[in-house]
């Protein structure tokens, strides 16, 4: 196992802490309350926020060089996830987490 500088292992945590509030307020949250919330669009861009997290941790997990562009992507999707899930409202906890991520993996795509 390679070693994780303190920075990627913060970034990795809060990739998964984001991938864990997306997918759970998709498939949760917004098709239980259904109208704006379960819309094909914010449902798809949630999932893809998810699984984008998911996946950006995932690489930085094995070491591989390639994080940065993932981080970089991971950033945009979860900052685009943030505005949509804060226009619609009542997701207070999906803002928070995409807000986090975004920040995080700006800083490591750098």
């Amino acid at each position: 196992m390679h070693h994780t500088d303190p920075h990627m292992q913060a970034c990795i945590d809060t990739c998964l802490s984001c991938y864990q509030t997306c997918l759970g307020m998709s498939t949760g949250h917004c098709l239980e309350v259904g109208g704006e919330h379960a819309t094909p669009d914010h449902i798809k861009l949630m999932l893809a926020c998810s699984e984008t997290c998911r996946a950006t941790a995932h690489v930085m997990i094995i070491g591989s060089r390639h994080h940065k562009h993932l981080c970089a992507e991971c950033a945009d999707i979860c900052a685009d996830c943030a505005s949509e899930c804060e226009r619609i409202g009542d997701m207070d906890a999906c803002v928070q987490a995409c807000r986090a991520c975004a920040e995080r993996c700006r800083q490591m795509a750098a």
